[in-house]
C-alpha cells in the first residue's frame, strides 16, 4: 500500500503533497531538514492522508492533488482547512 499525504507547514500554511510507503517515516524526514523541496519551510503536520493499492494509483492521485493550484479549492474538497486543524 502506498499512501497519498498532505502536509501543511505550520509557519506558513503552505502544502506539500507526497506519497510514501510510510507517511509518518517520510513526516520526521520532511521536518528533520533532509528533504530539499520542504527544507526551511517547517514545521510541517500530515493534515490528510488515503491509501492507494499501487504506486501508479498513487502517483495519479497525488498529480491530481497537485493540480488544485488553488489552496482554498484543496482545503474544500479534501476537507482540511485552517478550521478543520
Amino acid at each position: 500500500m502506498i499512501a497519498v499525504y498532505v502536509l501543511r507547514s505550520e509557519a506558513s500554511g503552505r502544502y506539500y503533497i507526497g506519497c510514501a510507503q510510510d507517511p509518518k517515516g517520510r513526516l520526521l524526514e520532511h521536518n528533520s531538514g533532509t528533504t530539499i523541496s520542504t527544507r526551511g519551510r517547517g514545521p510541517w503536520k500530515m493534515v490528510y492522508v488515503e491509501w492507494h493499492e499501487t504506486l501508479a494509483l498513487a502517483r495519479h492521485r497525488e498529480t491530481q492533488l497537485k493540480s488544485w493550484r488553488n489552496p482554498a479549492y484543496l482545503e474544500q474538497r479534501l476537507g482540511i482547512g485552517a478550521d478543520n486543524l
